[in-house]
């Protein structure tokens, strides 16, 4: 940090309502600390927004002082790219507010929220949003780039539900983006990821859910994979619209009471359902599947909503675990595509290390194909997170390459080389324009370009604005 950096740190104090964090001071380490523990990086100032005021005020610092920009959420990615090396964190952690109004059932969020900081306002009067299915992952991030979750089926994406978003732009300007205000940049915000500015809230359409659902896990042995996973391919799509599944390939059983004891952390694959219905509907959702191949066990419960969205959040994501993934899309789980998972399942070395497969129909694919801007086809398709997960970095650096091998294999089972931004650890522009495809990449890169001309934003699956654009292969227009 230069030093007029550090003498202008002084005057950003001076007017920021939130704190400002440098090298030094004593909770810096922490500031600047992010979920995915495999990501070091010292940015030269960290500040802590509690305004959108000050967001204007940081935006504008950094630009002065040449500074790189980074926006935090809920610093939940697996990228990392939510804290920079040198540069400026915008952090949002300050503005985790969450104001519910039963009455029309809306809700408008703060950009520093979490997952768990929205169910539980939400909760507290039976109406909830799609959100992803670990507490602790940042509203803003999750929404941006589509947010998927056990309601995607029943509700959509996130961004199915979104109403509007406060957003503070490159030049300072503050803006409501919403269907009668900035349309363009409205479509931007639902599924272009945080390309076009820094959003500070967001307001969300709720629906009645819960307070409790219906839960069920069935899980398989290792050695029953190709059974397993044909029977849950058969059964997936023809769950009734209140059940939402979630398959776990290569997954290790949870050291859980309701584990017999000598099944503990065995290798297997589960599924994982959820009804939104009656006890009575989960209870026919979930036998023709037990019927079709016995598990190894199960475990069918009533659970809280809350409850249920927080219940991978210390078991298989526990803040500060190393963490790198990459994804893809898959139209159907076909018995070649079955083949590479099983194969691959017993290939990994952490025990945490999974591949969670979400099932995107229902709601989802009722949503026109250029209604939003979400990085994928809205057709019935599966979205395939290849994870490495590790507290030990000799575990990580070797599933690392197991990630990349996996998804090696299944790629010429994949429609593109594209797939869900949120899952994905490494971005370049080829692979970002194959995810969102030439149609939606080039109309992003024109919104791009009228609000963020300087690519100042930059620090994401980004898209770069029209005249950056470096000349397209034809083997990458996606």
């Amino acid at each position: 940090m230069t030093a007029t950096v550090g003498e202008g740190v002084e005057a950003l104090r001076a007017v920021m309502s939130g704190p400002v964090f440098i090298p030094g001071d004593m909770d810096y380490h922490s500031a600047r600390s992010i979920w995915n523990g495999d990501i070091d990086r010292h940015p030269a100032v960290i500040a802590r927004c509690q305004t959108q005021q000050d967001v204007v005020t940081a935006v504008g610092f950094a630009q002065r002082e040449g500074l790189e920009i980074a926006v935090r959420g809920g610093g939940h990615g697996y990228s990392g790219l939510s804290v920079c090396e040198g540069g400026l964190v915008i952090d949002l952690s300050g503005m985790r507010d969450v104001v519910v109004d039963p009455d029309s059932r809306r809700a408008v969020v703060g950009g520093g929220a979490r997952l768990a900081d929205l169910d539980a306002a939400t909760q507290a009067h039976g109406l909830a949003v799609t959100g992803g299915v670990v507490g602790h992952t940042g509203v803003a991030g999750l929404t941006l780039g589509g947010g998927m979750g056990w309601l995607t089926r029943k509700l959509g994406l996130s961004i199915d539900n979104l109403e509007a978003a406060e957003v503070v732009l490159a030049d300072g300007r503050r803006v409501r983006a919403c269907a009668d205000s900035h349309p363009n940049l409205f479509w931007a915000l639902r599924g272009g990821g945080g390309n076009f500015g820094v959003v500070t809230s967001f307001e969300f359409r709720l629906h009645p859910v819960g307070p409790e659902v219906h839960f069920a896990l069935l899980f398989w042995g290792i050695d029953r994979g190709h059974d397993a996973l044909r029977t849950a391919r058969d059964a997936i799509p023809a769950l009734p619209e209140n059940t939402a599944s979630l398959l776990g390939v290569a997954m290790a059983a949870p050291p859980a009471p309701f584990v017999p004891e000598q099944h503990h952390f065995a290798p297997g694959h589960a599924l994982l359902l959820v009804g939104f219905g009656s006890a009575e509907e989960h209870t026919q959702a979930v036998a023709p599947i037990r019927a079709a191949c016995p598990p190894l066990f199960e475990f069918i419960t009533p659970i809280p909503y809350t409850a249920l969205q927080q219940m991978f959040d210390d078991s298989a994501f526990p803040w500060g675990i190393r963490a790198y993934s990459k994804a893809l899309y898959l139209d159907e789980l076909s018995d070649e595509a079955i083949n590479v998972l099983v194969e691959g399942a017993t290939n990994k070395t952490s025990p945490m290390s999974f591949m969670p497969i979400f099932r995107l129909d229902g709601a989802f694919a009722q949503v026109g194909e250029q209604d939003t801007a979400f990085g994928g086809t809205r057709t019935p398709q599966y979205a395939i997170n290849i994870e490495a997960i590790s507290p030990d970095p000799a575990a990580l650096a070797a599933d690392r390459n197991w990630v990349r091998s996996v998804w090696d294999a299944l790629r010429p089972h994949a429609a593109s080389a594209g797939g869900y931004v949120n899952f994905s650890a490494e971005q370049d522009y080829y692979r970002v324009r194959a995810t969102y495809g030439s149609t939606k990449y080039d109309r992003l890169a024109l919104i791009k370009t009228q609000y963020d001309p300087g690519n100042v934003f930059h620090r994401n699956a980004n898209i770069t604005p029209s005249q950056q654009r470096p000349d397209i292969p034809s083997h990458a227009t996606g």
